[in-house]
């Protein structure tokens, strides 16, 4: 199906009657099922916005006024009909098509988004950047989702867009009524509430139009329904709240209508100030295991059968589902358990505990702020909140966790899904940037289980602890084995040592899921004669201080995780061991924003596998050797096993501290 679609432009659009859209959006739906099926991604929320999307570009003329689709997960269409269906073989891949709009794909792509609630803020800076150079006519086109219209800084946005009563600006409501999940809260239940009755419209412009022509009471008449019209919009929708505010409101307009679309589009960008398009969608329109999937209308499904919809890979243990069966057993034997969502209770495994207590479970909408101040009154109260996030996430609640939460000291967990490299959903998601974070917060503690059996133990320890935040963290995907630890020494995890009689020349501080990879270099540089340890510290922030201990017996100490290098637990081991004679080298995520492409890839090419890994603490260990030798001749003074500083690997990846 990709050859019909591979020369559209929004030019071509317009050159088409009702018919021939009609038949494009069932194309295009086609395609859509067609490509995502073979690797998975975005496609309950493209499906639903085919119609919207052809709407937006036969109204408005891309790039010159900006369309920003808030999050961007639902950009599909927008590539499609913008030169683009040719790439979506390589959807998601390392150097193929983003699964987000992305700036240096197209001209079209005015923003690198797939964060919520930003497209108002963005819109309102263009549109500024647009009067103060007398760009105009230039008309910014913010498209967001009633699901992100549950962030705070969309509000912000509306607050200041609504301000300046002759600068043009288009806000286009998606609203299907879900982000991940059924959106939930005070607005929602208000658009909820026209929701259920979806032939009132259709309804009242029948009577609009036959009603005037009828004798002597026809006008009148339509005049009282005209009346009871808005007052039934204003006890139903949230018009008089937009117009309240300052924003001219037009709607509710179906969704999946293309020329009522235009039509409705056609007056906002004629309005010449702020004004907003109220559309009524479907997530998953159109194909049925879509439709029927009552949790997520296959939002963002894995590679699935398109006949079907059922995923093709087999069930596999996930972190999430581990975590999922922990809290559930938590909350069980303890009442004070509660849990907080961002809209996203299913992805995080909250769904279970929300069953097994569902006066428990608050999905507070788009809002990591709000969820992290509030969780903060709840510890104040006697609970213990654990806020479920996805790592990307708790970046934009930091002031919440430092000021609100770990200045009062108080017991709030958060569990950290999708922490590291995640893979195909690019430099927005990636989950690297959590522990950088965490590592400044006074008083917080940070666990990175290793396994199941480890996540199961240090929820349960996080949950005891009360006079501070705690955070746990593990990566997306499938748990590993069990790693049973030899023992404990100086009360880290003991995963691995040198055998009888060989040197302690490498101390290796594994952090959670790298924990693995830590044992099979251990055994890779057995082979060679180098003698290893590793440890797994469980709780990784502060620096447990049985390792300097630990690390004095030994030559070189190597941190290995799956985060940010400057500012994470390498770089807190390297302070807490600064003074001493042992060096330290930290092997972690360079500090930039990493591509699109398989975990496994991109670990590869951050020098971050075990092979990679092995050789260059081979290098360091016969560096450092050489060196201690050439300035000591041969004596122990450099410490103990005779090593001086760590050599640079020269590797992305890779850094050298202390």
């Amino acid at each position: 199906m990709s050859e019909p679609l591979s020369g559209i432009s929004p030019a071509y659009l317009r050159s088409l009657d009702a018919d021939q859209l009609s038949e494009l959006s069932a194309q295009i739906r086609t395609f859509l099922v067609d490509k995502v099926s073979r690797r998975g991604g975005h496609l309950g929320p493209n499906l639903g916005v085919v119609e919207l999307t052809i709407a937006l570009h036969r109204v408005f003329d891309s790039p010159n006024d900006p369309i920003i689709f808030d999050t961007g997960h639902q950009a599909y269409v927008h590539k499609i009909v913008t030169g683009r269906a040719d790439r979506f073989d390589d959807l998601r891949t390392k150097d193929g098509l983003s699964g987000y709009p992305a700036r240096l794909e197209s001209v079209h792509d005015w923003v690198e988004n797939s964060h919520a609630s930003t497209s108002l803020a963005y819109a309102d800076g263009l549109a500024k950047a647009f009067q103060v150079l007398g760009e105009s006519p230039r008309t910014p086109v913010a498209v967001i989702g009633d699901g992100a219209l549950t962030g705070g800084m969309a509000w912000e946005a509306l607050n200041n867009i609504a301000a300046a009563k002759d600068r043009p600006l288009v806000v286009v409501l998606n609203d299907n009524g879900r982000s991940y999940a059924p959106t939930a809260g005070g607005m929602a239940e208000k658009l909820a509430s026209f929701r259920t009755r979806p032939g009132y419209e259709r309804t009242l412009d029948q009577v609009k139009r036959t009603l005037p022509r009828a004798p002597v009471v026809g006008r009148p008449l339509y005049a009282m329904l005209h009346a009871f019209k808005r007052a039934a919009k204003d006890w139903a929708l949230p018009q008089s709240m937009f117009e309240d505010l300052g924003l001219k409101y037009i709607g509710p307009v179906d969704g999946h209508d293309v020329a009522a679309l235009e039509l409705a589009l056609t007056k906002a960008r004629n309005y010449g100030g702020p004004i907003l398009v109220h559309c009524l969608t479907h997530k998953g329109m159109g194909y049925s295991p879509a439709e029927n999937d009552d949790a997520e209308q296959m939002h963002s499904p894995p590679a699935f059968d398109p006949l079907t919809g059922r995923p093709i890979a087999s069930a596999v243990t996930t972190w999430t589902s581990v975590f999922s069966r922990e809290m559930v057993r938590a909350g069980a034997e303890n009442p004070k358990v509660v849990a907080i969502t961002a809209a996203m209770s299913g992805p995080t495994g909250l769904d279970a505990f929300g069953r097994a207590f569902p006066g428990r479970l608050y999905d507070v909408g788009i809002a990591e702020q709000h969820a992290l101040t509030s969780a903060a009154g709840m510890a104040m109260g006697g609970l213990h909140p654990v806020i479920a996030l996805y790592a990307t996430f708790l970046n934009r609640a930091f002031d919440q966790l430092l000021m609100d939460v770990a200045l009062h000291k108080l017991g709030v967990t958060i569990v950290l899904d999708r922490a590291g490299i995640t893979g195909e959903d690019g430099p927005s998601h990636h989950g690297m940037w959590d522990m950088s974070l965490a590592a400044l917060v006074p008083g917080l503690r940070l666990a990175a289980p290793r396994d199941a059996v480890t996540l199961a133990d240090l929820l349960a320890e996080a949950l005891l602890i009360d006079d501070g935040p705690t955070v746990i963290r593990y990566p997306k995907g499938a748990v590993p084995q069990s790693i049973p630890a030899l023992r404990q020494v100086s009360g880290l995890d003991l995963l691995a040592e040198p055998g009888a009689g060989h040197t302690t020349d490498v101390l290796i501080v594994a952090v959670g899921a790298f924990a693995g990879m830590a044992v099979e270099v251990a055994s890779r540089l057995a082979d060679q004669g180098i003698g290893v340890t590793v440890v797994d510290p469980r709780w990784a922030l502060p620096v447990p201080a049985g390792l300097n201990e630990l690390a004095r017996q030994h030559g070189l100490v190597v941190t290995l995780e799956d985060g940010g290098r400057q500012g994470g637990v390498g770089a807190a081991v390297a302070d807490a061991l600064a003074g001493g004679n042992v060096p330290v080298s930290v092997m972690a995520i360079g500090q930039e924003f990493q591509e699109a492409a398989a975990r496994g890839y991109l670990l590869g090419e951050l020098g971050l596998t075990a092979q990679a890994v092995s050789r260059t603490i081979t290098e360091q260990v016969v560096a450092t050797a050489a060196d201690t030798a050439r300035h000591s001749g041969g004596s122990d003074s450099e410490g103990a096993g005779g090593y001086g500083e760590a050599a640079d690997s020269g590797d992305s990846g890779m850094t050298r501290e202390n």
